[in-house]
């Protein structure tokens, strides 16, 4: 989409009055093509902290290919390391506690804080990573890695894991303005082999805009080991909305995976939904959601013709924006029902008929508006905010057949929508997130992918926003 401070030095210079950032979108760097089994090939990773997951963490990183870099003062430090770089031939280098070498630069910082335990503690944060946070390259990454607080024995314990995520989200809107993205992931213990395949998306060009965000990874959900490549081969993937925007964007990301996708869209949109499935190789099937028989004729289709399905993505939304006091009643129940009443019907019945295979992966795609809010959307941010309260109460109820469920919240993504908007509001917009710009429609298919992974397997009932790091509400 084209970005109007880009192009007018006039609008550029009043942004820079105002403090806005301007946004340069080269500094976000985006995956390309289908996932590789080391997706951090040659890139130097700083590992610091001293936690339960440095075991986890060299294995992860030097398989995937990055070159550790170890905060230690002795090569016991560095000892988790000694036998996966071998392996991998990436041997880890031993840097002291509070030393950035002259010209060192690192990709991405990951630190260990399992082992944390009290306010004091916390000082390794700032001790560990300050020396290191300017030498990050462009488009980096630093994930902040803890205990959930909800599980902690004392209150001092939840105290000090509950930091982490509030260092983490403040240290994103600091190096945002580079391109670059923090996260925290909190593990649940007896979780820990759960954390490479969402160590790998988030270290990856694949989370390129999603920042400030705490991941839960837990043993709720019953799974087995995933693949690294060919991550949805076999797969049996339907996507509403699929016609445009995210949801053709995703129709195209699961079908590199190897997923065969069922783009469903409306009759009226017969033809762009039909050239979607007919370039991914994909299937089509045309039903408009709200009609009273469409659960029953989507699970039936989808038995009949397929067997089954592996991946549900309920991507097809509305607006119907008005204040509270002009908003018709039609306009009200329109919003409310598309974007959520349709969704629970689909799912329940999906998986009455059990449709929905065991190791089934529900994405619903929910919105930044609906956890902050929005003027003129008190219709769509209720049907957004339902999906959130939706996919936590489902995630429980599945989870013994290995199914997750779990929300997607987009904020400011660039679509022929947000392109129709009026320029002032498109511009503030745009800048508002700690990336200083708006996301594309991939942006979203890449989180919704990687969701629909047999390796995201740690993650259910969880609420992912791709926001780029709002500065409100997220």
């Amino acid at each position: 989409m084209t970005d109007f401070l880009l192009e007018n030095e006039n609008a550029r210079k009043l942004v820079k009055t105002l403090g806005l950032p301007i946004p340069v979108p080269e500094k976000l760097a985006r995956a390309k093509g289908p996932y590789e089994e080391r997706p951090l090939d040659d890139k130097k990773v700083l590992v610091c902290g001293f936690g339960a997951l440095q075991t986890v963490l060299a294995q992860s990183l030097t398989k995937a290919g990055a070159y550790p870099l170890v905060v230690g003062t002795s090569e016991a430090a560095i000892q988790p390391f000694v036998g996966p770089g071998e392996a991998w031939a990436r041997a880890p280098q031993l840097v002291a506690p509070g030393d950035a070498p002259e010209g060192a630069r690192v990709d991405a910082i990951v630190f260990d804080g399992t082992g944390l335990d009290t306010p004091d503690d916390l000082h390794q944060l700032y001790e560990f990573i300050h020396p290191w946070i300017r030498r990050l390259n462009r488009s980096g990454r630093v994930v902040v890695l803890g205990r959930p607080a909800s599980d902690a024995k004392k209150p001092v314990h939840a105290a000090t894991r509950a930091g982490l995520e509030g260092f983490t989200r403040s240290l994103a809107k600091e190096i945002g303005g580079n391109g670059s993205i923090a996260n925290s992931v909190f593990v649940q213990e007896g979780a820990e082999q759960r954390l490479d395949a969402v160590l790998r998306f988030l270290l990856s060009p694949r989370s390129a805009f999603i920042s400030c965000q705490p991941f839960h990874v837990t043993t709720s959900a019953q799974g087995e080991e995933a693949p690294e490549t060919h991550v949805l081969g076999g797969k049996v993937a339907l996507v509403t909305g699929a016609a445009r925007g995210i949801g053709e964007a995703t129709a195209e990301l699961l079908a590199a995976e190897g997923a065969h996708v069922v783009c469903l869209d409306r009759p009226a949109d017969d033809a762009p939904c039909s050239q979607v499935a007919q370039r991914i190789g994909g299937s089509t099937l045309l039903v408009d959601i709200t009609d009273a028989d469409a659960p029953k004729r989507i699970a039936a289709e989808l038995k009949e013709r397929f067997g089954g399905v592996d991946i549900v993505v309920h991507n097809a939304g509305v607006t119907r924006d008005k204040t509270l006091g002009r908003m018709s009643p039609d306009a009200w129940d329109m919003a409310v029902d598309i974007n959520l009443g349709a969704v629970i019907r689909i799912t329940d019945r999906l998986l009455r008929d059990e449709v929905l295979r065991p190791a089934g992966r529900i994405i619903c795609l929910s919105s930044v508006s609906g956890i902050a809010g929005n003027r003129g959307q008190t219709n769509y941010s209720a049907g957004k905010a339902g999906i959130v309260g939706f996919v936590e109460a489902l995630a429980a109820k599945v989870a013994k057949k290995g199914i997750t469920v779990n929300a997607i919240a987009p904020g400011f993504i660039e679509t022929r929508l947000t392109n129709a908007m009026p320029v002032a509001i498109r511009e503030v917009a745009r800048r508002m997130s700690a990336v200083g710009q708006g996301g594309r429609p991939d942006d979203v298919g890449q989180a919704i992918t990687f969701l629909a992974t047999p390796g995201a397997i740690g993650l259910t009932g969880q609420t992912v926003r791709v926001c780029g790091g709002a500065l409100v509400g997220a």
